[in-house]
């Protein structure tokens, strides 16, 4: 088998995926718009600040050969959004959209597969949102189509979040897969129904399929890997003149369950102290704006100082109401922070709750504030589940995921 995988972003589990084809012999190409290898010319100006952006595209070397770029629509994306060119990269619409650059590179794509064959493809692998013109022409031709879907499936989600609008109508827009089209919306269950295999990366997310109307293929669960494992993480048991300080990582929007955090620390103020590190999903949410102002709130930072931020608290908050996985989970075990995370996410398949971390039910407030509340009046189970954190990473890095999922494409 042969393989081309394509992303328009590359992020860290697309290029664990790349890496895991060329490790197994079955990579044909990989296409993204940007890509930087040690020694090029875009690796030399990721360290100027304006082109910070290029250490995030940063690949194994061992993917250089079989690496093909279309970074034009990418690199003016990145531009208008420094910009503040709200309508040029507009939800879907914008003609330097994330959508409009998706497109681009799955047409390309699309236009590649029949002189790919001849040189010996045998299949595609591509991600939601960006498969259905590749799937097609691979069809066409009778090559695999494997189908990554990273976020659960949009029928699922649009349950969930919907009802959320009635427990929180004044943060309904900061939940932005509420706005997606009806025809975006029917291009996803298309790719599906081209797909000859699915990969997910938690049980969550399989779970999602449930929902959808047709018959499915094969579903593969195949979870991320950690990150290397801090050895400079070190512990205080948080005391009365030490409050527990938290952190929340990600996207501020009620997908991730933010209104349920902030509502859940109310009067504990004295207890602890809460950190939130991400891009706010709208700046027209009155009640968000009102409560970043009441804590330590940063818009956003390099991954180093990221784990950084980790490694200095003592609780990673991960609330989300649904979550195909939650990268910023893994990254936190790593550095021996314990994460308190619910079911609606990769949690299940990476905590045992009570000994590595926490496991709450998805939007329940309660349930958040009561695990908020045991740590508090147990302080010294931070420690503990740290450690345990660090070594359930240590069981599963990157290198157990290539390998899993190299197997789950070749059955």
């Amino acid at each position: 088998m042969k393989l081309t995988i394509y992303h328009p972003q590359g992020n860290a589990n697309v290029r664990a995926s790349a890496l895991a084809f060329e490790e197994a012999g079955i990579l044909h190409e990989y296409h993204t718009s940007i890509a930087c290898f040690e020694g090029s010319y875009l690796n030399a100006l990721a360290r100027f600040g304006p082109f910070a952006e290029f250490k995030r595209r940063k690949l194994d070397p061992s993917l250089e050969k079989f690496t093909k770029t279309s970074p034009t629509l990418e690199m003016a994306r990145i531009l208008a959004s420094k910009g503040k060119f709200k309508d040029l990269i507009r939800h879907e619409t914008g003609v330097f959209s994330v959508a409009a650059v998706t497109r681009n590179l799955d047409k390309k794509v699309a236009g590649s597969v029949k002189n790919a064959k001849q040189k010996g493809l045998s299949g595609i692998y591509a991600y939601e949102d960006g498969a259905v013109q590749s799937f097609r022409a691979a069809k066409k031709l009778g090559l695999q189509c494997i189908y990554d879907l990273p976020t659960g499936y949009w029928r699922a989600k649009l349950k969930i979040l919907e009802a959320e609008k009635l427990k929180f109508p004044e943060w309904q827009n900061t939940i932005r897969a509420l706005i997606d089209s009806e025809q975006k919306l029917s291009l996803k269950d298309e790719e599906i129904a081209l797909a000859d295999k699915i990969i997910v990366a938690s049980r969550f997310t399989a779970s999602t399929l449930s929902h959808y109307p047709a018959k499915l293929p094969p579903v593969h669960i195949v979870p991320y890997g950690f990150p290397p494992v801090t050895t400079t993480r070190t512990y205080s048991v948080p005391g009365k003149s030490a409050p527990i300080k938290l952190l929340f990582v990600g996207n501020l929007s009620q997908q991730k369950g933010i209104a349920n955090l902030f509502e859940a620390i109310k009067g504990l103020e004295n207890k602890v102290s809460l950190t939130l590190i991400g891009k706010k999903a709208t700046d027209d949410c009155a009640p968000m704006n009102s409560a970043l102002e009441q804590h330590r709130y940063i818009n956003g930072l390099p991954h180093n100082q990221v784990l950084e931020e980790m490694r200095s608290h003592d609780i990673l908050v991960f609330p989300s109401l649904f979550d195909g996985f939650g990268l910023v989970i893994t990254e936190a075990m790593s550095q021996g922070t314990p994460v308190i995370t619910t079911q609606n996410s990769a949690g299940p398949d990476l905590i045992e709750h009570g000994k590595n971390g926490w496991l709450v039910e998805a939007g329940s407030t309660e349930q958040l504030r009561a695990a908020i509340e045991h740590l508090i009046e147990h302080p010294e189970e931070i420690a503990e589940a740290g450690k345990a954190a660090m070594d359930s990473a240590r069981l599963r890095p990157w290198s157990v995921f290539r390998k899993e999922l190299a197997e789950a494409v070749n059955k």
